[in-house]
């Protein structure tokens, strides 16, 4: 039996009280300020977002802190703070008549779902403390409360050494990346455009009356580039437009031109069709230049993007200009090798760290549900 086993053996053996969130913390709006009107210094300050929205040098809550995002994307986000901290457009909680504000903490990211299903407004979102105040969370007693805190801060703590691991291996994968395709005055390295390397190359033209939101091929369009599809087309259109006009081979590095610009996708041959001009790619020659070196070469931006227009975009003619430094297709071979270990640890939701961190997620999530789920006593 384990030690929380056996204090909820011992205190609570027949369930816990259930009460209003209202009842057992201080909820506290916080206090209107801008950037324009606040002095830069070292204390967040919390509003609508998931991050601090800036800094200042004053602060209007310390020790532990619970904090509700106000209004914006983020209405709802709630945070835990063990720091003085700023509160403006967002509300802030704590524990009161004994109860951990911690483990409050725990409760309410348990019910972080159904906090964001609270927001109201039409253009801008809201979420105010009414919306929640009559929330009800379990009130173990206090050395079950502190269990609690103890278990799943060891699964956080777990979760944020892995974090930190993630970044440095990043930091450590962009250092090598750089060196190895960083050539200086070697002679024996070829620099070239990226039209030397081969055209520029997009789909052809989709309208959007050819679109639906469901169908058999999905329709990438710069919002939706590298994510999930909202828009689709039909098998008929694909094979017809395939066949009659430029479309990648499986392996082409595609590139977005605008709003992410820089973006790039591998191309996996799966049915799948692309936004013209805004999502392109280098039609090469792999026994000259491998796609996947091309790939590593891209995430060095060596293209400049015009932004002399009201949106910022990469066209063409910047790619097409862009030089690469291009060795010896052993020795891009040997880059690739090296920096596919890196992608692999860095970026792979399958085998590398973010799957690891993924999976440490999932269990801290599985036994939070598991350890704040009590059998409510009836009176």
């Amino acid at each position: 039996m384990s030690k929380l086993d056996e204090l909820i053996a011992e205190l609570c053996p027949n369930g816990v009280e259930y009460r209003k969130l209202k009842d057992v913390t201080e909820m506290q709006r916080g206090t209107s300020l801008t950037k324009k009107n606040a002095t830069e210094g070292i204390y967040p300050v919390i509003s609508g977002g998931t991050e601090p929205a800036f800094y200042c040098d004053s602060y209007n809550r310390e020790n532990e802190t619970i904090t509700v995002a106000g209004s914006g994307v983020g209405a709802g986000y709630v945070q835990y703070w063990n720091e003085p901290i700023f509160v403006c457009d967002a509300f802030s909680i704590k524990g009161k008549e004994g109860n951990l504000t911690k483990y409050i903490y725990y409760c309410l990211s348990n019910m972080q779902d159904k906090i964001f299903a609270t927001k109201t407004g039409g253009g801008i979102p809201h979420v105010y403390i009414s919306s929640i105040e009559n929330f009800v969370i379990p009130i173990p007693p206090l050395p079950v409360q502190q269990e609690i805190v103890r278990i799943l801060d060891n699964f956080t703590e777990l979760t944020a050494e892995l974090t930190a691991e993630l970044t440095a291996r990043r930091k450590q994968y962009e250092y090598y990346r750089d060196l190895l395709l960083t050539f200086g005055n070697n002679p024996d390295i070829k620099w070239m455009t990226l039209g030397e390397i081969g055209p520029v190359c997009m789909c052809k033209r989709i309208m959007k009356a050819e679109t639906s939101p469901v169908g058999d091929v999905p329709f990438f369009k710069i919002g939706t580039f590298g994510k999930e599809p909202d828009a689709f087309i039909s098998q008929e259109k694909y094979d017809e437009y395939r066949k009659a006009f430029s479309f990648p081979k499986k392996g082409d590095i595609l590139i977005s031109a605008a709003g992410t610009i820089g973006r790039t996708v591998i191309y996996d041959g799966k049915p799948a069709y692309y936004q013209d001009s805004n999502i392109v790619w280098i039609d090469n020659d792999e026994s000259k230049v491998l796609n996947k070196y091309l790939y590593y070469c891209y995430a060095m931006k060596p293209w400049s993007i015009s932004t002399g227009g009201t949106i910022a975009r990469l066209y063409n003619d910047n790619i097409s200009k862009a030089k690469i430094p291009v060795p010896p297709l052993e020795e891009q071979e040997r880059i690739v090798a090296i920096l596919d270990r890196f992608d692999a640890l860095c970026n792979d939701l399958t085998s590398g760290i973010p799957a690891e961190i993924e999976a440490r997620q999932k269990q801290y999530e599985y036994y939070r549900d598991k350890l704040l789920s009590f059998k409510e006593v009836t009176a």
